[in-house]
C-alpha cells in the first residue's frame, strides 16, 4: 500500500513539473516579442511606397503589418533597369530625371486613396532627395484632408528636404515629419516610432 502511494506521489510530482516546464518554454520567447501592440484607434491606413531594390517595401510591409493598413506599391510606367539607377553614371535615367525641374516619370498603376485618413508615404533617397516619381504622386493624387506620414530608406543619407518637397508639391494634407530608416530596420524600431506618431496610431499593453 505504501508502495502504491509513493509511486502515486511520484507521478503527482512529475506532472506538476511538466507543467511548470511547459509554461516556462512559452514565456521564454517574451523577450523578443514587443511589449506594445500598435492599434489603429480610427479610420483606414494606406501604406503607399516606391521601391527598386526591396528595401522601401520590406519596411512599407513591416508598416502595414503593424497598423492593419493597406500595402500599395507605385510602379513606373518604363521600369527602371540598373543602368538607370547607376549612381556612377552622370548620364543615367535616374540622375537625369533627379537634375530635371519638370521630370515627372509616368506611373504605371491606379491607386485610390479616397477611403483612407492616414497615408504612410515610402520612398529611397535618390541622389538626396525623393525619386521624380514621388512627386508625380502627390501631384495626382489627392491628399488634402489626410494625415501623410514620409518615411524613406537610405544607406547613409537622411531625410533631408525630400518630405518638405514632396509637401510643396501635394495638394495639401497634414505632413508630419519624415523619418529615415536604414535597409536593416527592425521591426521593433518601425513599432516604436509608429506609436510615437500620436495620430490616432496608439499602442496598447
Amino acid at each position: 500500500m505504501n508502495k502504491i502511494v509513493a509511486v502515486s506521489a511520484v507521478v503527482v510530482i512529475a506532472v506538476v513539473l511538466a507543467i511548470a516546464a511547459v509554461a516556462v518554454m512559452d514565456n521564454g520567447g517574451d523577450k523578443d516579442v514587443p511589449s506594445n501592440d500598435v492599434t489603429v484607434s480610427s479610420g483606414k491606413v494606406a501604406v503607399v511606397c516606391f521601391s527598386e531594390t526591396g528595401n522601401t517595401e520590406r519596411i512599407a510591409k513591416e508598416i502595414a503589418e503593424i497598423t492593419g493598413g493597406d500595402f500599395v506599391k507605385i510602379i513606373p510606367d518604363v521600369p527602371y533597369t540598373d543602368a538607370d539607377r547607376n549612381y556612377n553614371d552622370s548620364s543615367s535615367r535616374a540622375r537625369l530625371e533627379q537634375n530635371d525641374p519638370a521630370a515627372r516619370p509616368a506611373i504605371a498603376n491606379g491607386i485610390d486613396l479616397s477611403g483612407y485618413s492616414t497615408v504612410f508615404l515610402g520612398y529611397p533617397i535618390w541622389f538626396g532627395d525623393s525619386p521624380k516619381i514621388m512627386w508625380t504622386f502627390v501631384e495626382t493624387h489627392g491628399l488634402e484632408g489626410k494625415t501623410v506620414v514620409p518615411f524613406c530608406t537610405s544607406g547613409s543619407s537622411g531625410v533631408g528636404s525630400s518630405d518638405d518637397h514632396l509637401e510643396e508639391h501635394s495638394d495639401g494634407g497634414t505632413w508630419l515629419d519624415g523619418k529615415r530608416f536604414s535597409s536593416s530596420a527592425s521591426a521593433s524600431e518601425i513599432r516604436g516610432w509608429i506609436s510615437g506618431l500620436g495620430i490616432g496610431l496608439g499602442a496598447t499593453a
